[in-house]
Order: C-alpha cells, then structure tokens, then sequence
C-alpha cells in the first residue's frame, strides 16, 4: 500500500469500558479498519484523563478497575478516511474523534533487495475513485478538481476497466480552458462559465475517455509496471483483477516514492557508484531559458519554441537563478486574467493553434514572476540522488548543472524512472 506525503490522521478518544455490538470498542474500531483495508491504526492506554461528562478516571493503587481513557490513532489517506470516517462516527457514542493533516515520510514494510520485484499490490493505491460510461462532463471535471486527480478511469456496471479520461482528454474533446493543474488559478466566474458550456453540450465520459487503455494486474512485478510506463509515456496505470475488474490505482510518483525508500541511507551506507544510466545520459537539452529581464511574452515565446511548460533564468553566464513554470505565470502575471494569456498556456498543450495578439507590455519581468532558488542536480550525481530530491522536495524536474552552476539541461521523472530501472 501506497501512504505518503500529506495524509490524515484521526484520533478517536473513548473510554476502556466503552462497547460495541459486545465487544470492547476500541477491537471493534481496529477490526473495522483492518476489515476496510486502512494503512494501520494505534491503541494507547491512558493513565489518567477525563470527558464531557467531567469525571477524572485514573489507575492508581487504589482503584485499579476505573474506566481509563483509550485513544485509537489512525493515519490513513483523505480517500480512505473520508470513506470510512462515518461508519467510525456511528460506533462511538460517548468519546472525541478529531482529524488532523500529517505528513507522511516514511511507510513501508521493510526494505527490499530489488524493490522493482515485488507485487504491484504491495505499492498500489486500492482507493480509487471511477466514474461509468454515462457520467456527465461536468460532474466528471468537479470530481477529478476535487480530489485532485489528473485523470479518472471510467467502468462498466460490473466494474471492468473500459477506459480513462486524462487531462490531454478534457483539453482536446471538452475545450477545457487550461489543463487541471492550473483550473484553481482561474476566478470563480470563469471556473463557472466552462462548467455551464459542459452542461450545455451533454457530452459524458464514453465521449471523452481514451480506449483501449493499458493497465497492470495486481500480481504483476512493479518492473512491469514501470516498463509499461516507461515504453507508453504513461504517468500512472489502473490496477485491474485478472479478469478485469479496477482495483486499485499506480502513478509514477508511487513507484519513484517506493524506489526512494529502498536506497541506502546517505549517513549509513554509502551510495555505489552508477552502472546504468548516467544524468547526463538521462536529462534532455532543449530547454526553454530566458534572461532575469525578459517580459511575459519573451517568456511565452521561449515556452512555445520548445513546446515545454517551464523555463529555466539563466544569467548571462548560464548560472541558474530560478524556472518558471506556466502556473508560475498565472499565479504571479499581472495579465493572469487576460484570455490572451490562457490561450497561449493551452496551445502549449494541445498544440492547436491560436490567434490572439502578443501580450501587453508590463513592467513585470522573469525575476518577478520566477520560482527561486531552484533546486538544482549536478550532471556527475547519482540516479539515486536525483530521485531523493525530487521526492523530498515535490518538484517533477531538476535543473542539471556542471560543476560551475552552468545549465545542461533538465532531468524529468519520465527518465528518471527508466534510468533507475536499467540500474534496479
């Protein structure tokens, strides 16, 4: 099972004498999670506290048999526990329950020898939401802007695999404005305008998903899974049963986050040199770079010339000193809410052309609107110290440097993942 990054914790405070259905409460609520397929849940018993109701229990000498406090503590992802947090609620009747977000850096079983050799089901996520062939557009972009996804398989009645709905999808068969990632930069208005065009067309998922679409079984080795990826430029894959019921859900950043876990420890075993692919084997050349003084359109035409979404500011001696990446531009551009600029951030994407004048001089430039620092790999480091970085620090790219600072290139997690299987 795939936990980590943010996720939340639930803490539920009862009582020892507390039951249900004739057992003590706090078995029952364990046997529930564990029935439910939670990541794992922790009973603490208390020395001495008190509730609503104001009476002090404690386990002293003198009273051993007192009610004591019991706190169940579970950590789960926001799927898991938004699914089961109500049943939880009906079993307790007397006691406290609150939720927290926790971040989540380590969960696992232990480390492996060659962890591209276990099963997918071990790293999968098995909640996983769908929708059916008949679920309308609107409701299908609602849901994947809610949970945060970037694409939604879609099932039969019977559960099967029929298809998925990805960003590229919405772009291209819906008219979606921008792709997923940048709709929470959009206003209120606009955000309302491209739900009412949906309703207005009464297209549904069998109308937007991608069929056929490649999936991974549960008892296929992650090897196999990364080398679908890896041969399909694919960033995830639904998990199906043999007989092609969904299952569970494996993004790429599941099974970089599971290969990070699995290598040495940097202050205890020293990491051996690479005998696959090298960084400056893997990185890509044709990076978009722009000067710290280049206005918004410089900075669109270089994103255009490489068909790339980020760029990387360089000084005049290439040193790195930020990137920017098309959300960077939404997020920061005085001109945000300008169609103009939408226009050309979705022409990036899908490639269609777009006739719209260049944008309005402003006094912002690439200093103003750049992420900074970035963080940056040198080109003699490992694959596994790339990957590390990319984990810990959430970024999809890094900047690849000579020993001077100088730009190379950028190292994406599409090749890192192929050069860490050629090392695994």
């Amino acid at each position: 099972m795939q936990l980590q990054g943010k996720a939340l914790r639930v803490i539920i405070y009862i009582g020892e004498s507390d039951h249900y259905q004739g057992k003590a409460l706090y078995m029952a609520l364990l046997q529930l999670l564990k029935k439910e397929g939670a990541a794992g849940a922790t009973v603490v018993r208390g020395l001495a506290g008190f509730g609503a109701h104001s009476r002090i229990h404690t386990a002293t000498i003198v009273d051993l048999s007192t009610d004591l406090p019991i706190r169940v503590e579970w950590i789960d992802q926001p799927d898991v526990v938004e699914r089961l947090l109500p049943q939880v609620r009906r079993m307790v009747d007397d006691g406290l329950i609150t939720v927290e977000e926790v971040d989540v850096v380590q969960y696992a079983p232990g480390r492996r020898p060659d962890p591209l050799a276990q099963p997918v089901q071990d790293v999968m996520r098995a909640e996983v939401t769908s929708v059916n062939l008949q679920t309308a557009a609107a409701e299908v972009v609602t849901l994947l802007l809610q949970k945060g996804y970037r694409s939604l398989p879609v099932v039969d009645g019977n559960g099967r695999l029929q298809g998925i709905i990805t960003d590229g999808d919405l772009l291209h068969r819906a008219g979606l404005e921008t792709r997923l990632a940048l709709q929470t930069e959009l206003s209120a208005a606009d955000w309302q305008q491209q739900l009412a065009v949906l309703r207005e067309q009464g297209v549904t998922a069998v109308a937007l998903m991608t069929k056929p679409v490649i999936s991974i079984t549960t008892t296929a080795l992650l090897r196999e899974a990364v080398q679908q990826m890896v041969t399909h430029g694919l960033k995830r894959l639904p998990v199906v049963t043999d007989d092609g019921c969904l299952v569970g859900w494996i993004s790429r950043v599941d099974i970089l986050r599971t290969m990070e876990y699995h290598q040495p420890v940097a202050d205890a075993e020293p990491e051996p040199p690479s005998t696959g692919a090298t960084i400056g084997a893997l990185l890509y050349r044709d990076v978009p770079t722009v000067s710290p003084t280049a206005t918004l359109e410089e900075i669109v035409q270089a994103l255009e010339r490489n068909r790339r979404r980020r760029a990387v500011v360089v000084g005049d001696d290439r040193r790195v000193l930020g990137i920017i990446s098309d959300g960077d531009l939404l997020r920061r551009s005085q001109q945000a809410a300008r169609p103009g600029l939408l226009a050309r951030l979705r022409h990036l994407v899908t490639g269609q052309p777009t006739d719209v004048p260049p944008l309005l001089a402003a006094t912002e430039t690439a200093v103003d609107l750049m992420t900074a620092p970035a963080i940056t790999i040198p080109v003699d480091a490992t694959p596994g110290a790339a990957l590390r970085l990319m984990v810990q620090h959430g970024v999809k790219r890094l900047p690849v440097v000579d020993g001077d600072g100088r730009l190379l290139g950028l190292l994406g997690r599409a090749s890192l993942l192929r050069g860490l299987m050629d090392e695994a």
